[in-house]
């Protein structure tokens, strides 16, 4: 039988909360079913960054050749390069072919 979930006076108190309670003491999670939800819109926040003029430059071009807006293609480019990283840093790292080949040229 699951808990029952508390009433909470704010949003602050239930962020409070679920941030240490365990979610399968309150629900069954193994009748759960996808959500899809059309009209929501990602959160997103100005922010100001400072690049070289060369590279706004650049930026521009590439996104001129590929008829999207500069600031649009910027999102995209972060976007996948924060996704590689994440994805790289999960993985076992092993030492390069030219650290192999320095430390086998250094025992020589």
């Amino acid at each position: 039988m699951s808990k029952k979930i508390p009433k909470f006076s704010s949003e602050a108190r239930e962020q409070e909360f679920w941030a240490t309670a365990d979610s399968a003491d309150y629900m069954d999670w193994s009748k759960g079913k996808p959500a899809v939800l059309p009209e929501l819109k990602p959160s997103l926040r100005t922010i100001s960054l400072r690049l070289p003029d060369l590279l706004l430059a650049e930026l521009r071009l590439l996104a001129n050749k590929r008829d999207v807006p500069y600031q649009s293609l910027l999102k995209v480019f972060l976007a996948e390069r924060v996704s590689q990283e994440l994805h790289s840093a999960m993985r076992p790292r092993s030492r390069s072919n030219s650290a192999r080949q320095r430390t086998s040229g250094a025992r020589r």
